[in-house]
């Protein structure tokens, strides 16, 4: 599948910024199931652009822009060329070993009840491919899949016994829980291309990879109940949604701060010269 991608985030400031510098956590890598044709970010004001590779092996971009400033628009925008691998991520650029994605973080920790609901799926499932599926299919039916709440920074304690989260609560959940069984997993953000024909979004997606020592990374999407196919976009890792995150930053200069994010998937229309 072809895939245009546009991720527009826009920030208004009601005090004039003197400095603001972002990390953008928003250009993806070429492997097997997905090959980046054009990709680029563009910025309504001057600014200077760094990019980079961080300690997890995803792209950043770190821009610095000189006040005063009022708003900003960040626009990144690109096409992708996407293969169904069955969430199985192959080729891809893997600077660490496995077991630091049994690490837990503060949104990504286990407390009794998560561990609890692991071991029941441990107990339940002995092929660990097979196990991972069960965890994805029992936290679908767990969590509530409420894409309107604004808890992108809920810790997975919480989102699970709420019964109910956005698609970061999923893949906290899920990290936590295969964590707690002793298989490595890790956050993952991108973008997804809703075949129910919904092309505007208000955010950018989430899911999750576990590490199956016969077939390496494989994704989940805990939200959907499906391991990715060519309808996702990868675009970083970490081990949880502050890692991972598109957009971070610092600002100086004081009031407050009003963001909004539009997002666009749609697919590609390829042109046929005559």
């Amino acid at each position: 599948m072809r895939l245009d991608i546009e991720h527009v985030t826009h920030y208004a400031f009601t005090e004039p910024q003197r400095r603001l510098v972002q990390l953008l956590r928003a250009t993806p890598s070429s492997f097997a199931a997905q090959h980046v044709v054009d990709w680029h970010i563009d910025v309504d004001c001057d600014a200077r652009i760094r990019p980079g590779r961080d300690g997890y092996g995803n792209h950043y971009t770190m821009l610095y822009v000189d006040g005063p400033v009022e708003a900003i628009e960040l626009t990144v925008s690109g096409e992708v060329l996407t293969d169904n691998r069955h969430g199985m991520i192959e080729d891809a650029n893997e600077p660490l070993p496995p077991p630091v994605f049994l690490r837990s973080t503060g949104l990504s920790q286990a407390d009794d009840a998560i561990r609890s609901f692991a071991r029941d799926v441990e107990n339940a499932e002995s092929d660990p491919l097979k196990r991972m599926h069960l965890l994805m299919e029992r936290l679908l039916n767990e969590i509530r899949f409420e894409p309107t709440l604004d808890a992108v920074e809920r810790d997975a304690a919480t989102a699970f016994a709420a019964n109910r989260g956005v698609c970061q609560d999923h893949a906290h959940i899920f990290c936590a829980a295969a964590r707690a069984i002793g298989t490595p997993a890790r956050y993952i953000s991108g973008h997804l291309f809703r075949r129910d024909g919904a092309t505007e979004q208000e955010a950018s997606h989430a899911w999750a990879e576990a590490w199956l020592e016969d077939l390496g990374w494989v994704g989940f999407d805990p939200a959907n109940g499906i391991s990715p196919d060519d309808a996702y976009v990868r675009i970083a890792c970490g081990l949880d949604y502050r890692e991972a995150a598109p957009v971070a930053g610092r600002r100086l200069g004081g009031g407050d701060e009003r963001m909004r994010v539009d997002v666009r998937v749609t697919e590609a229309h390829m042109q046929h010269q005559q």
